[in-house]
């Protein structure tokens, strides 16, 4: 997943959510439907728009399922069970992989 600064948009595309985690749109389309809590808004069109708490959301799905190596069925009962439990690790380590690279483009720097 692409490291973000701050969400700043109310309304993604589904082009742009695929984008931000480096995956397929398919791929975003089909945990739409294997997850009930993310649903994101439709315009006239169809189209998908996400917000903030979709993107949220989609932070989870990936962290289990794709670093995690949960199976879809176990990504859904720890979203149920623990949900904020998973939404701070992942906020953890994210602010690790910032400080990470920060560190490593501080190293770059030296002369």
């Amino acid at each position: 997943m692409k490291s973000t600064g701050k969400i700043e948009k109310l309304y993604y595309t589904i082009g742009e959510v695929a984008e931000l985690f480096e995956v397929n749109a398919s791929l975003i389309r089909f945990w739409e439907n294997e997850f009930d809590s993310l649903q994101p808004q439709k315009n006239k069109k169809g189209n998908r728009l996400f917000t903030k708490e979709d993107i949220n959301t989609l932070r989870i799905i990936y962290h289990l399922v794709k670093e995690k190596g949960y199976t879809l069925q176990g990504a859904r009962e720890k979203m149920k069970l623990n949900r904020e439990d998973v939404e701070k690790q992942v906020e953890v380590i994210e602010s690790l992989q910032k400080i990470r690279n920060f560190l490593v483009q501080l190293k770059n720097d030296l002369p």
